[in-house]
């Protein structure tokens, strides 16, 4: 009985998950139900991806190393830093700034992953921990904000009703799906996703997709 109440109480703290495609599936039809828009969305879009990432120290790590720079910048810092095998908490610890910086992180990089390594975050225990609270944990890390706490909660998390407002692609494709006069706010933005919980971490592949699909039509790079 107390295991049973334990699972009981740790799916009502977590929520629902998104592990496979058919959740993705389901929650892009829930959306379509609710919204028209969201449903010519879907008919451009065609099926949305799983995009479910590993979670742990490795994973932040990443997110830090892809702030403000390239895609391709990012990719090949972070094939040195696997290379170097500095991509743990204590390899991070443990090399010099000299090791770091030869991997391609900046002095303010060095900062981040030095934080996050100190930090000793118990990823473990985040998969069972209330999404606000998940967030609120890791943006206590310098160099972790909402934005990347967000997405690290609806990717490695899998988490079904988590979004990023922050994000300027999404407040993008919100504006052209919406037809709205201007690019909403993250404030704005956030208040608009209310309407598309649980599925809310459907609803961002959506306009994920749908903005790469947009601006293919339009011709713009």
């Amino acid at each position: 009985m107390h295991r049973y109440n334990f699972w009981r109480s740790r799916k009502m703290t977590v929520g629902r998950l998104i592990e496979t495609p058919a959740c993705v599936a389901e929650g892009a039809q829930w959306l379509a139900a609710q919204d028209h828009r969201f449903a010519d969305a879907l008919m451009l879009t065609g099926p949305l991806p799983l995009r479910r990432n590993p979670d742990g120290f490795a994973q932040l790590l990443s997110a830090i190393v892809s702030q403000q720079v390239s895609v391709a910048s990012a990719n090949a810092i972070w094939a040195r830093i696997q290379q170097a095998k500095l991509a743990g908490p204590r390899k991070i610890l443990w090399a010099s700034d000299d090791d770091l910086r030869a991997a391609g992180l900046s002095r303010q990089k060095i900062r981040y992953a030095r934080a996050l390594a100190e930090a000793r975050i118990d990823f473990n225990a985040l998969r069972h921990k209330a999404t606000s609270d998940v967030i609120a944990e890791l943006t206590q890390v310098s160099g972790i904000g909402v934005w990347t706490a967000e997405i690290y909660a609806m990717f490695s998390l899998g988490r079904a009703d988590v979004f990023a407002p922050g994000d300027l692609a999404l407040q993008e494709a919100a504006r052209m799906l919406f037809d709205l006069g201007d690019r909403p706010t993250e404030k704005a933005l956030r208040q608009m996703a209310e309407a598309w919980s649980p599925w809310r971490s459907v609803a961002a592949r959506l306009l994920w997709a749908y903005y790469h699909v947009a601006k293919d039509r339009e011709g713009i790079r």
